[in-house]
């Protein structure tokens, strides 16, 4: 699921860019993607698309958010110390927050890996046609053991 996510992340500028649902999973099964990845990816993204046009069950601004136990399995570790980075830097409101979370308790499988979760996040600002500021990109698209240290 997160290959075929990535790949429309790369081709298409907006969701609204992309082919509509049967020619998608055409061209995706063209391109080589397997008909399960591709089914759980347009599910994942067609709610996606849901949740941005539904906006009265999302939180107000001032929210402050307590984790049940099933997000925290889902999230691990490492993607929950990356959501309170992002929330704490101020890329996340609560409402995209909120999004994120929704997003990532949708993806079948869990607990979600980082570089997983960084696609969510990545997709989520893509569905809104928003681009994240360059350090932020930086933390979503760079790998640890490239980084340089100054």
């Amino acid at each position: 699921m997160f290959d075929v996510l990535v790949y429309l992340y790369e081709h298409y500028w907006r969701p609204d860019a992309c082919p509509e649902s049967g020619q998608l999973t055409r061209k995706l099964s063209a391109v080589g993607f397997e008909a399960d990845e591709i089914s759980e990816a347009l599910t994942w993204l067609d709610g996606l698309n849901a949740l941005t046009q539904e906006t009265s069950c999302l939180p107000a601004p001032n929210s402050i958010r307590v984790f049940v136990d099933a997000e925290i399995e889902r999230l691990g570790p490492e993607a929950l110390g990356f959501l309170h980075f992002l929330v704490g830097a101020g890329v996340l409101t609560p409402t995209l927050r909120e999004v994120v979370l929704d997003r990532v308790l949708a993806v079948p499988r869990g607990p979600v890996a980082l570089d997983d979760f960084k696609v969510l996040v990545l997709l989520v600002f893509w569905s809104l046609g928003e681009e994240p500021d360059a350090l932020i990109l930086d933390e979503l698209f760079v790998d640890d053991e490239d980084r340089l240290i100054h």
